[in-house]
C-alpha cells in the first residue's frame, strides 16, 4: 500500500481512542447531519458487528451523536456529546443489532423532525477516519466522504444527467466519482458527485435551477 503522506498512516486529528470506531463514526454522524440539513429532534442508531459490540467502550456512541450535532472529529465537546444532545432536545435511541453485514463497522442512523422530516442512511467506517455511505433513504451508492461531493435528487428522464455534468464541465469542475440510483423507472433518482474541487455558490445555484432537479445538497465542502 503506498501511502500520500504522514497523515494517512497515523489518521486524521481526532478524539480516541480508535480512528475507526471514533472518528470514522463522527463522520458518518456529521454526513448524515449534512443530508438532514438542520438539527433533529430524534436519532435512532442502529449499530451492527463490532460497532454493536464495542460502541460503549470505542465512544461510537458518542462520536455518532456528536457528528450528528455538527461536530468535527477533533472537537473537545465529543466525550459529552449525549449530554449536550439532551440539553438540546435531541432524543437518542441506540440499538444493537445481530444482523450480519457485509462490514463489521456498520451503522444505520435515522433522523426525524418534528415536522415530519425523515432520513435513513447506512454507513461503514473503513479504518483510520475513513468512511463510506453505502444508502440513503434506500438508494445505492457509494460515498466516501473524503472529497468534495454533492447529492442530486432529481427525476429519472433522459437528458438530465448530461445537463448536470455540462453545469459541472462548464465551470471546469473535474468528477472523481460519480454515481446514479433510482427506485424505478421514471421515479425519483439521486446522483452523488464526488469532484476534485468544491462548487461556488454560483454552481449550486445554477444545479438547483436545472429543470427536474428537486434538490442539490453539498455533502462535504
Amino acid at each position: 500500500m503506498k501511502y500520500r503522506s504522514a497523515f494517512d498512516i497515523i489518521g486524521p486529528v481526532m478524539i480516541g481512542p480508535s480512528s475507526s470506531h471514533t472518528a470514522g463514526a463522527a463522520r458518518i454522524g456529521r454526513i448524515a447531519r449534512t443530508l438532514f440539513e438542520k438539527q433533529p429532534t430524534k436519532a435512532v442508531i442502529s449499530l451492527y458487528g463490532s460497532f454493536a459490540k464495542t460502541y460503549k467502550g470505542h465512544g461510537t456512541d458518542l462520536a455518532l451523536v456528536a457528528g450528528i450535532l455538527d461536530f468535527d472529529t477533533f472537537d473537545e465537546r465529543i466525550p459529552n456529546a449525549l449530554k449536550i444532545a439532551e440539553q438540546l432536545g435531541l432524543e437518542v435511541e441506540f440499538i444493537t443489532e445481530d444482523a450480519v453485514m457485509e462490514h463489521p463497522n456498520t451503522v444505520m442512523i435515522n433522523l426525524y423532525d418534528e415536522q415530519g422530516k425523515e432520513l435513513e442512511i447506512v454507513g461503514i467506517s473503513i479504518g483510520g477516519g475513513t468512511v463510506e455511505i453505502t444508502e440513503i433513504n434506500s438508494f445505492k451508492l457509494k460515498l466516501s466522504g473524503g472529497n468534495p461531493a454533492i447529492l442530486v435528487v432529481h427525476h429519472d428522464r433522459f437528458g438530465l444527467i448530461s445537463a448536470v455534468t455540462t453545469v459541472l464541465s462548464k465551470h471546469q469542475i473535474n468528477i472523481g466519482h460519480m454515481e446514479v440510483s433510482r427506485k424505478d423507472k421514471g421515479d425519483t433518482a439521486v446522483m452523488v458527485i464526488e469532484m476534485d474541487h468544491k462548487i461556488e455558490n454560483g454552481v449550486y445555484a445554477e444545479l438547483t435551477a436545472l429543470d427536474g432537479v428537486d434538490q442539490v445538497i453539498r455533502l462535504v465542502d
